[in-house]
């Protein structure tokens, strides 16, 4: 089974996390995730980073440390999260016609997220 690497980033602003929605048509359309996606080889965890919230939401991101990493088996794959703190310049604009919100800690747990995220969402939740 193929293992896909994958940065995801917790950006936090007046007690708020930016986060996304799944279009349809990808794996696990629907869903809410924090903005990332998949390393391209050879690509380190904070380009990748950085990269995808330029390409995504076409802001320039600080990228901090790595607050929690988890590997996830899906049926079709193994996914390795890696989600890092993150701090970006000027107000993001999705950018391939996503939604996007700012939910605040307490919304957390009633938004529907990747299986994979449930314990960062557990950990940012509980504060």
């Amino acid at each position: 089974m193929t293992t896909v690497v994958v940065t995801a980033a917790v950006i936090e602003r007046d007690g708020r996390f930016l986060v996304t929605r799944r279009q349809a048509g990808v794996h696990l359309a629907g869903v809410w995730e924090f903005p990332g996606g998949k390393c391209l080889p050879g690509e380190s965890l904070d380009t990748c980073m950085a990269r995808e919230l330029f390409e995504e939401l076409a802001v320039v991101a600080a990228v901090d440390q790595e607050i929690f990493t988890t590997t996830h088996e899906y049926p079709e794959r193994i996914v390795e999260l890696h989600f890092f703190r993150c701090e970006i310049s000027g107000e993001p604009v999705p950018q391939q016609g996503q939604e996007m919100r700012w939910a605040a800690r307490a919304e957390l747990m009633a938004l529907e997220f990747p299986p994979a995220d449930a314990e960062l969402i557990a950990r940012l939740s509980a504060g």
